[in-house]
């Protein structure tokens, strides 16, 4: 549990003078409304005199959550992202407050270190906090097992909005909340956002547009689009924005990537106790917003094209976006099993990644986990803290030819965990939600059944390529060549004009860079995509150089 120490800061006069200067001073009295729920790219609010209390709505119903004296401020990350502000701000004693408009306090964060680091560091802790405390505005009522209500939590977990999720076949709860709002049953699954706003069987892109994750208008510009937001893509974020250029990172889902699902990242350089995949991607994302990236989601890129001496980006929605730099990031996705029929149960005990999230679900329950990598070996480890029955099934002969060794003595000594080799799941089973699986042996061709409603898949990756255009040079695989990997024919083929060859992350396409594990040749490691998006950056600087200098 976060101090209350960390979840509140208290600026001294001097500071406060030096802040008068981003905004506006304004007097209230008891009971005025200062920053309503639901708004959309909120001010920041720092109280003056009198102070200031915060309410938002519950489950139990609308309750005051906290208040600000003289000095402190109101808000959480939405003051700096410009999302969705899930709380309702209001005078509780006459006084004055400091309202900074948002666009001025992105400034402030952008161009003064030390109000950034107070700035950043509360509003961080106190999501932490609302999340251990189990607080959250947002209510999302629906079945366990349908994959809508799973997709919509996926997002939230990934963006780190905190949420309560009741399902209505365990309690009175849900059926109380729909009660109060006049809802019914065949609405079923519902998003609560905060005291009145409701969206009923809501996507994704729904769901993500009523939280503010995806206000990008069309037509937007940047110097550098990136596409994709694993571990590489806000790296190259991150160090492109804090050099001064605009960026605009986009994501097909949220911020994180495959790095995303992982439950532990032990091997990752300065975190000796772990990290867990989620948490590097909110805290990555959140440095990013700090510099002024603009990170986008869930949206998803349709093709790309050449637009003078710009490249202009068709998003799957119509939107288009331009610029003259773009990092390729897009990354690779886990492959299906080659079973007929298995879509029906994605979402349904079929998942490609193991957080709290499905965690949650199959707690005390047997579950298998399908792979020989180190996703795999993690997400084993993580669910067998809460499963009955881990069974960790591979074709390979042995883990060591794929996994790294610490991770295999653990699955080796772990007591809940059953190593299953030279095997594969050959058929599923079940009606509306998986029940069972069988699988065969490579070597004798014996087959056996597990009564098992749960398998997470962690299988070989395809590359995400399939919107960049055919004469972007690429392997027999579909992974994105760059650097000294095309060769000169491949070049003159793609119609390279420029008098100097692609640097080393650059595509067939000039200013156009691969990076990460979307990229031939990569390293399929956490820390190498991290490097490879913060070392394209130079990359980056020099070839809009080149633009200036030719007038091109």
């Amino acid at each position: 549990m976060t101090p209350p120490a960390d979840v509140n800061h208290t600026f001294p006069d001097a500071e406060i003078d030096e802040l008068i200067a981003f905004g506006t001073v304004e007097s209230h009295k008891a009971g005025d409304l200062i920053l309503a729920e639901g708004t959309m790219a909120p001010d920041c609010i720092i109280t003056l005199s009198g102070h200031t209390d915060i309410f938002a709505a519950t489950d139990e119903g609308p309750r005051r959550v906290g208040w600000m004296e003289r000095g402190q401020f109101a808000g959480d990350l939405s003051i700096l992202t410009g999302q969705r502000h899930l709380s309702r701000v209001e005078m509780g004693a006459d006084g004055d407050i400091l309202r900074i408009p948002h666009d001025n306090f992105q400034r402030l964060i952008a161009g003064n270190s030390h109000f950034s680091d107070v700035f950043v560091r509360v509003f961080a802790a106190r999501r932490e906090f609302g999340n251990s405390r189990g607080f959250a505005a947002i209510i999302v009522i629906g079945a366990a097992m349908d994959r809508s209500v799973y997709a919509m939590r996926d997002l939230l977990m990934k963006h780190g909005v905190a949420h309560r999720w009741f399902d209505p076949a365990d309690g009175p709860v849900a059926g109380h909340l729909m009660t109060e709002r006049g809802l019914t049953e065949a609405q079923l699954p519902l998003v609560i956002l905060g005291a009145a706003d409701v969206l009923v069987q809501p996507t994704p892109e729904a769901l993500a547009a009523g939280l503010g994750l995806d206000l990008l208008p069309d037509g937007a510009t940047a110097d550098v689009l990136v596409v994709g937001s694993g571990p590489g893509g806000l790296a190259a974020a991150v160090y492109a924005a804090s050099e001064g250029l605009t960026v605009i990172a986009l994501d097909s889902l949220a911020p994180g990537g495959q790095a995303g699902t992982s439950s532990k990242i032990e091997n990752y350089l300065g975190f000796p106790t772990g990290i867990s995949g989620n948490e590097l991607a909110r805290r990555a994302t959140v440095q990013a917003q700090k510099f002024g990236a603009r990170l986008v989601s869930p949206v998803r890129a349709a093709s790309i094209g050449r637009d003078g001496d710009a490249y202009c980006l068709h998003l799957v929605d119509g939107r288009k976006l331009r610029s003259r730099a773009v990092v390729v990031a897009s990354g690779a996705q886990y492959q299906r099993l080659p079973i007929e029929g298995i879509e029906a149960y994605e979402g349904r005990g079929i998942y490609y990644g193991a957080t709290p999230m499905e965690a949650q679900l199959c707690g005390n329950a047997e579950v298998t986990v399908v792979g020989s990598g180190n996703s795999a070996g993690q997400g084993a480890i993580y669910l067998a803290s809460v499963a009955k029955k881990v069974y960790v099934i591979f074709r390979r002969k042995s883990l060591r030819e794929t996994m790294s060794e610490y991770l295999v003595k653990r699955l080796e000594e772990h007591p809940n965990i059953e190593i299953i080799g030279s095997t594969d799941v050959v058929a599923l089973h079940g009606e509306d939600r998986l029940g069972g699986l069988t699988y065969r042996c490579r070597e004798t061709g014996a087959e056996d059944h597990c009564d098992c409603g749960f398998l997470f898949l962690f299988l070989g990756a395809t590359p995400n390529t399939g919107w960049l255009p055919k004469e972007m040079v690429c392997d027999e695989r579909g992974f994105v060549k760059t650097g000294t990997d095309i060769a000169p024919i491949e070049l003159v083929k793609a119609g390279w004009a420029l008098d100097r060859m692609p640097s080393r992350y650059e595509t067939s396409w000039p200013r156009i860079y691969a990076i990460g594990d979307v990229r031939k040749g990569s390293v399929k490691r956490v820390a190498s995509s991290v490097g490879e998006g913060s070392v394209v950056v130079s990359d980056i600087h020099q070839a809009l150089a080149e633009i200036a200098a030719t007038g091109n």
